[in-house]
């Protein structure tokens, strides 16, 4: 068993305070961060990977398109990774699912990062489609599932309950800091969340304190800390 801390994390493609999102994280001290909302245009790469080294973290899985990526410390050993973009709509930003497989601290998991829609009826197509891109890697690699993002609803929606069914809401479970992730400077909603696999604990999971200030510097989104011990 071993215990590993993950945080998922919008960050507005850097378009607010990029060192303080630095700062977010590294408070955080995580072995995987899920992030959203990655730069994906004028010097993305570049972008991605000054962020990281000042994360004091290296990048596991991620392409341009999406702006998705997982990043992990550096004693976590990359086993996979694996990148899939989700059905288009017209008119709407595509979606995608970076999946990282790693193994820390002795334990193998795999760590996935998303994005939802704001439109009802594409997000939970997609929550299908990476339900089936989820078990696939599951049997593949032998390892539990964490999937972490910006789901885009609250609990109770459609798309919300269905990961449920197959997941356990980690802040749902073992509730500790904040609860609400959006907006940084008025939080008042739970749209960013945790799904682990039933064999994953959970021993914590929600916003962390912010005694610096710099979630409302670093982007529209607070931080979701999740704390748990993979099997």
């Amino acid at each position: 068993m071993a215990a590993v801390r993950l945080l998922s994390y919008n960050i507005r493609s850097l378009r607010d305070d990029a060192a303080a999102v630095a700062r977010v994280v590294r408070a955080g001290a995580p072995d995987v961060v899920c992030l959203q909302e990655v730069p994906r245009f004028r010097a993305w790469r570049l972008r991605r990977r000054r962020l990281a080294r000042a994360c004091g973290l290296r990048i596991a899985a991620g392409r341009r398109a999406c702006g998705l990526a997982v990043l992990a410390a550096p004693d976590a050993g990359r086993v996979a990774r694996e990148f899939h973009l989700l059905t288009p709509d017209r008119g709407l930003h595509r979606r995608a699912l970076a999946i990282a497989v790693l193994d820390v601290h002795g334990s193998r998991l795999i760590a996935a990062s998303t994005h939802l829609d704001l439109a009802d009826g594409p997000r939970l197509r997609h929550v299908g489609e990476i339900l089936a891109h989820l078990d696939r890697a599951r049997d593949r690699y032998g390892a539990p599932v964490i999937l972490a993002g910006d789901v885009n609803e609250e609990p109770g929606g459609r798309s919300w309950s269905l990961l449920t069914e197959h997941f356990q809401d980690a802040h749902a479970v073992a509730p500790a800091g904040g609860e609400f992730t959006f907006s940084a400077r008025d939080p008042r909603r739970r749209i960013d969340a945790v799904f682990t696999d039933p064999e994953v604990r959970i021993t914590a999971c929600g916003v962390p304190d912010d005694d610096a200030g710099d979630h409302v510097r670093a982007t529209d989104h607070r931080p979701l800390a999740a704390d748990l011990t993979v099997p």
